[in-house]
């Protein structure tokens, strides 16, 4: 993204002449009237500088400095001053401004200051970038974002059970992060330093799923030359994920609860049981008791795996995150594919809330891959439902939640932007179910 220079200038002469100046220096400008329209372009992923006149009718400077700081408090701000208003320049520049250059400037000393802001905001945002793909290992809200109670809940079991050596199982539809969680699970755990062995019990081939698992010795069966570890054994001390534990044919699962009650294993063709020192998690997409009451899943290993049991909600379920995790998985998508982030429109970020999202995170993560990448159409759309009254509500719901995401949680310039009144947006939020999570530091904002 070409860093910009929002160039808020409410004198027309002063704003053009300025304007040519910088673009003649090498500067993308866009010159604006007022700072109502800095806002509606400095988002928190906005890769560039804003310079703004202090005394404006309207919104001046000092309060558009303050807006910008509470949608992103790293966005460089350069204040434009007369001399008479240096003392209140000083002040600024304590409240967070970059800088401040004073009336009447020469061209090439602003050219100067925004160079200097605009290698600093790289840096943030290159940091940021580097963050998102690093993360620390047990930051788990870094891993599992959301403010939903559902979210909340699910952190908290997480931590809970990770502190523990309980074998776990985890349930919840198709791409909404099972995985995810089970090495979350994993790297809070004493055993983070150890193996994180995933074996997907649908994938592996029938005629070898025991030597696979359990390994076997030198002539056990035809083609084995020599002895072999198991997956289990090759997990020692450390954490084996079962994926698709349904899938597990029910002979297998009598063995496996074996090992689970006693934690040996025999290799095929040996007589010496090996001690086993793993932790099992178990990951399933449909409900296990469904699979018991079939007869396609024993009851008793059932029984043994749900001890401790952790839920992953779908997207459906907590359409409040969908705006903050797109854009967080924008930034991860930016920083692997070594790309600038881009700035997603307030319109689509409602849109995305109110749409279905039948794969989950898996879905809405390709999405922000597409958009990263320009690949983006039509299906930024927002969703249509089939009736008027639930396209308009889906509508002010999503709005809602994409105006208080995009402005980092912040509740005053969320109901600046939508229009409407403090009291107005809590009935709102109340009345579509938005949890009061999502509103970061609101007590900041004080009385109105």
């Amino acid at each position: 993204m070409t860093p910009r220079v929002l160039l808020v200038e409410d004198d027309g002469q002063m704003r053009s002449s300025t304007a040519q100046a910088l673009e003649l220096a090498g500067f993308a400008v866009e010159p604006l009237a007022s700072g109502e329209e800095a806002l509606a372009l400095a988002g928190p992923g906005f890769a560039g500088v804003v310079v703004s006149d202090i005394r404006m009718p309207g919104m001046d400077g000092m309060t558009l400095l303050g807006r910008l700081h509470e949608v992103d408090p790293e966005i460089p701000v350069i204040l434009v001053t007369g001399h008479a208003e240096v003392p209140l320049a000083v002040e600024a520049i304590r409240g967070g401004a970059y800088d401040f250059i004073e009336k009447p400037f020469v061209v090439q000393e602003l050219a100067t200051v925004i160079r200097r802001a605009i290698d600093h905001r790289g840096l943030v945002l290159e940091n940021r970038r580097l963050r998102a793909v690093a993360g620390k290992r047990d930051d788990i809200e870094a891993r599992l974002p959301g403010r939903t109670q559902a979210m909340v809940d699910l952190r908290y079991r997480l931590r809970a059970i990770g502190a523990s050596d309980a074998d776990t199982l985890i349930i919840g539809p198709t791409g909404a992060g099972k995985e995810v969680v089970a090495r979350s699970l994993h790297d809070i755990s004493a055993r983070a330093g150890r193996p994180f062995i995933a074996i997907n019990c649908a994938a592996l081939p029938e005629a070898l799923i025991e030597s696979e698992l359990f390994g076997h010795e030198a002539g056990a069966f035809p083609g084995a030359l020599r002895p072999r570890y198991g997956k289990f054994e090759h997990a020692r001390g450390g954490t084996v994920l079962l994926d698709e534990i349904g899938s597990m044919p029910l002979e297998l699962q009598a063995k496996l609860l074996r090992v689970l009650q006693e934690r040996m294993i025999t290799r095929l063709g040996a007589n010496d049981p090996v001690a086993l020192d793993v932790r099992f998690v178990a990951v399933s997409k449909v409900d296990l008791a469904g699979l018991v009451a079939q007869g396609r899943f024993r009851e008793d290993l059932f029984w043994r795996l749900n001890v401790a049991v952790l839920h992953v909600p779908p997207l459906s379920a907590r359409r409040e995150d969908i705006p903050l995790l797109f854009l967080q998985l924008l930034r991860e998508a930016a920083a692997r594919h070594n790309l600038p982030e881009r700035e997603v429109p307030a319109a689509v970020l409602s849109g995305l809330a109110a749409r279905e999202w039948p794969g989950n995170v898996r879905e809405l993560r390709n999405l922000a891959e597409r958009f990263v990448l320009g690949l983006e159409g039509a299906e930024l759309e927002p969703a249509q439902g089939a009736r008027l009254a639930e396209r308009v509500a889906a509508f002010e719901r999503g709005l809602i939640a994409g105006a208080i995401a995009a402005h980092g949680g912040k509740l005053r310039p969320a109901y600046e932007t939508l229009g409407i009144s403090r009291k107005t947006l809590y009935e709102k939020m109340q009345k579509y179910g938005l949890d009061r999570r999502l509103i970061q530091d609101a007590a900041e904002d004080g009385p109105d």
